[in-house]
C-alpha cells in the first residue's frame, strides 16, 4: 500500500474488512506485507522529525492480546532518538503521593518525537481497579479527569492514538498454556496475569465503563481485533499509518566520500586481538 492509499484511508469512513481476518496468516504473506509497513513508518517518523510533530500511541488492552509484539514491530524500524517506548514500572512510595498523571508528564514528547506508552495512565481504570489498587474515589475522580489530561495534550499540539488490543477468552487462554510449558516466554507470565485471568468479566466491565468515559471525539479508542496476531499486527500498523499525516520526505542525495589515506597504518596482528569465540 502506498501513501496515496494511506491518504485515502484518512478520509474513508470505517468499514469492516473484506477478507477474513479469522484466517491465520502465512509467515511469507505477513513478513512481505510488513516490510511494506516498515518502509512507511521510517517515512512517517522522518516527517514527525522534519516538521516538528508530537505524536503519542497509547497501547492498553488484555494480558496476552499481542500488544508488545505489535509496539516491536513499529519501533524496530525507527531511529530510537525520536522514537521512544515507555513502559512504567509500579509507582514508588513517593509517586503515589503525587498528582495521579504526573509520572507521564515528563514522558511526553518534544517536537519532532514519536512516544509509545506500553500500558500508560490507564492503568488506573484496568489493573488499579480491578485489582484494588486504588480507592473507588481515585477512580472515578481518574474517568472524570482523563479526557481533560488528553485533551490539554491534544491543545498543546500532541496528537494522541489510543488502542485497545481485543482478544477472546479462549485465545488468551491458548496462549497463556503456550507460555506455561515454553522456558523462552515463561517470563512473560507473571502472578498478576494469572490474577487478571481469573478476574476475566471484572477486566470486561471495567474495559466497558472506560471506553465509555474515555473514548471522546477529539481522543477515541480504536480497538484491535487480536485473536490472530500476524493479521492484528498489520492491522494497527496500517492504522496508525492512516492516522497521521505524513507526507515523504525530500532529502538531498548521500554519496560516500573517499576514505582517508592510511599514510602506513596497520592493525595490530589478528593473533593480539581478544575475539569471541565462534561456534556458529
Amino acid at each position: 500500500m502506498d501513501t496515496v492509499s494511506y491518504a485515502a484511508m484518512r478520509e474513508a469512513p470505517v468499514a469492516k474488512a473484506a477478507i477474513d481476518g479469522s484466517k491465520r496468516m502465512k509467515r511469507g504473506e505477513f513478513e512481505k506485507a510488513l516490510a511494506g509497513l516498515r518502509v512507511e513508518l521510517v517515512h512517517m517518523l522522518d516527517w514527525i522529525r522534519n516538521s516538528g510533530h508530537k505524536l503519542v500511541v497509547v497501547f492498553e488492552g488484555r494480558d496476552a492480546a499481542g500488544k508488545g509484539g505489535t509496539i516491536k514491530r513499529i519501533v524496530d524500524p525507527l531511529n530510537p532518538r525520536y522514537c521512544r517506548v515507555v513502559a512504567l514500572p509500579a509507582p514508588t512510595e513517593r509517586e503515589r503521593t503525587q498528582w495521579y498523571f504526573q509520572r507521564y508528564v515528563p514522558h511526553l514528547p518534544a517536537a519532532g518525537e514519536m512516544v509509545v506508552f506500553d500500558r500508560s495512565w490507564y492503568n488506573r481504570a484496568g489493573v488499579e481497579r480491578v485489582m484494588d489498587f486504588c480507592t473507588d474515589a481515585e477512580y472515578w475522580d481518574f474517568l472524570r479527569t482523563a479526557p481533560d489530561f488528553e485533551r490539554m495534550q491534544i491543545r498543546s499540539g500532541t496528537q494522541l492514538i489510543k488502542y485497545w488490543f481485543s482478544v477472546s477468552d479462549e485465545e488468551q487462554e491458548r496462549r497463556f498454556t503456550k507460555r506455561l510449558i515454553d522456558p523462552a516466554r515463561r517470563w512473560k507470565l507473571s502472578a498478576m496475569d494469572l490474577e487478571s485471568r481469573r478476574r476475566w468479566v471484572d477486566y470486561s466491565k471495567a474495559k466497558d465503563l472506560m471506553i465509555e468515559y474515555t473514548s471522546t471525539p477529539d481522543s477515541p479508542w480504536w480497538e484491535v481485533d487480536a485473536d490472530v496476531k500476524r493479521r492484528a499486527r498489520l492491522n494497527c500498523i496500517t492504522h496508525l499509518l492512516a492516522q497521521v499525516p505524513y507526507e515523504p520526505v525530500r532529502h538531498e542525495a548521500l554519496e560516500l566520500p573517499p576514505r582517508q589515506e592510511d599514510h602506513g597504518y596497520r592493525r595490530p596482528p589478528l593473533e593480539k586481538i581478544n575475539w569471541i569465540p565462534t561456534p556458529y
